[in-house]
């Protein structure tokens, strides 16, 4: 994956935004001509709609139509994100903008980024021990809450250190879907 550590430029932001079809259901993506900013889950007409008037009240513009590095940024995720969902790719090398987080959430949110592998899972106490905070495990836990990138940093990954799943801001069905899709959960039997 690549990482951008830059900060936006000052005036209007460039990003774009679209919505592509999966199985977990409508996912929206935002992007800059940085990097992958922000991946929705059940981006139906008005939740796609709600976040994209989120994101244009934060970055003080709204997303562009005309073709942009942004768009090309959006173009390699939805292929990214096809693979992935066909079984075809366990990584994802499109930048990320992590200009909607920071603090202690980018750093959980890095580190989980960089090495919790497809087909892994980590507890929020072993995550938190990880950054240096044995004491944040509930703090992991809301990082992972707040996650402006979805399944590209894998939060699906996350669990409780006695083996339940916790929770998901996409919803425990999709993230039993993408567990299961990387083989550490079985099959569902109906």
């Amino acid at each position: 994956m690549t990482d951008t550590h830059q900060n936006p430029p000052a005036g209007p932001l460039v990003w774009a935004w679209t919505t592509v079809d999966a199985p977990i259901g409508p996912v929206g993506l935002a992007a800059t001509p940085t990097g992958l900013l922000e991946v929705a889950f059940a981006a139906d007409g008005p939740t796609s709609q709600r976040a994209v008037a989120r994101l244009t009240r934060r970055l003080g513009t709204g997303p562009g139509a005309a073709p942009s590095a942004a768009h090309e940024v959006l173009a390699e995720t939805t292929k990214e994100l096809a693979a992935y969902f066909t079984g075809r790719r366990e990584t994802f090398s499109v930048p990320l903008d992590w200009s909607l987080t920071s603090g202690f959430n980018r750093r959980v949110l890095r580190e989980l980024a960089d090495h919790v592998p497809y087909g892994t899972v980590v507890s929020y106490q072993d995550l938190a021990d990880r950054v240096g905070e044995p004491g944040a495990a509930r703090a992991v836990g809301t990082a992972m809450g707040g996650n402006p990138l979805p399944i590209v940093v894998p939060c699906h990954r996350v669990v409780e250190s006695g083996g339940g799943l916790g929770g998901f801001g996409g919803g425990l069905e999709v993230k039993r879907a993408l567990l299961t899709l990387e083989g550490v959960l079985p099959q569902p039997l109906f």
